[in-house]
This record gives C-alpha cells, structure tokens and sequence, in this order.
C-alpha cells in the first residue's frame, strides 16, 4: 500500500486549480477574468485572508513574508503559488486523480449552491468544469459532468461513461452528498 500523501500534498492537491490560475494570471493577465471569480468564491467562503495574500502577489509582493499570519492551509497555498512562479516543476499536478473522501462534499456544495440559484457559484462552478475539462483522465470526465449535475441529472449510469473505478466512486459520492443537501 502506497503511503498516505502529507497534509501538505493533500492541500496542494486540493488547490491545486487555485495555485496553477494564480500563476498563469501572474505571467498573463488575459487569465485574471477566471481568477477573479475563483477568487469571488474563495472570499464569499470565508477565505478572507487567503484572497488578501494572493492580491498582494498579484501587485507584485513575491516575498514569503505573505504568508506569515496566514493559517497552515492558507500558507500551504501561498507557498505552492511563490515556488510555482519561481519554478513552475514545482507546481501540483493538475491531473491527480482526485480522493473521492476529500472531493465529493466541495463538489456537491458548489452543485447544490449553483442549483439553488447562486449566480456566483453557477460561474464559479462553469469556470471550475472548464478547467477540469482541460486536464485528463476522471477530472476531464467529470468537468464534463458538472452542468448535468447541476440540471439535476442524478442517474449515476447517465455520468460515468468511460470513467475508471475511482471516479464512478467519486461520482456516486458526489451524488450521496447531494442527496443528503437536497433533503
């Protein structure tokens, strides 16, 4: 059995669209629209602080120093974006399967906020399905599932064609979160 990843991988790999987006608007400004709603989202989750830090890397602090009252998460985050734009091989990677324990409550809540007629989530949740679409494997496939899901599709059988073990899992996961938040 391989060993568990550290928190620090599991935070890098759980924000790994985040850290990844910060960077490409660092090099490209053309990337700020997509950036700007994830971090609309971010704030209106309560990530205060996290939004503030990346702000500042935007105007151009590229200094560790931002992290400094920063929560362990948020550092995490923060660190992975400064060694990014030092070195983008250090960078998570994008296509890492996704744990199904980890993933399935973030995504149902995005689904259930967007069905209930949060704009922002709708479009948070769009720019969220684009990026995965871009990447390969299960995210691809599952990117390419968030609109069905947010329509109301619920019929796993309807989802999961092409997806390995892993990823059904995690759409009936994501599925069961549903159920419970649509009670």
């Amino acid at each position: 059995m391989p060993p568990l990843p550290t928190r620090e991988e599991q935070v890098r790999d759980a924000h790994a669209l985040l850290i990844h987006q910060v960077v490409k608007a660092c090099h490209n400004n053309q990337e700020r629209p997509i950036l700007d709603q994830l971090l609309a989202q971010a704030q209106q989750n309560g990530w205060t602080e996290l939004v503030q830090a990346i702000q500042l890397i935007l105007k151009g602090k590229r200094d560790t120093s931002i992290s400094k009252n920063l929560d362990g998460e948020d550092s995490i985050i923060i660190n992975s974006i400064l060694a990014g734009l030092h070195n983008p091989a250090s960078l998570p990677n994008l296509n890492q399967e996704a744990d199904p324990a980890m993933a399935a409550p973030g995504f149902a809540q995005m689904i259930h906020a967007a069905r209930s007629g949060d704009v922002q989530a709708l479009h948070s949740l769009a720019m969220l399905a684009k990026q995965m679409t871009e990447t390969q494997g299960d995210m691809m496939l599952l990117g390419g599932i968030m609109m069905k899901l947010t329509d109301g599709e619920r019929d796993i059988n309807k989802l999961i064609d092409h997806m390995t073990d892993q990823g059904q899992k995690l759409v009936q996961d994501i599925l069961d979160e549903l159920k419970k938040l649509e009670r």
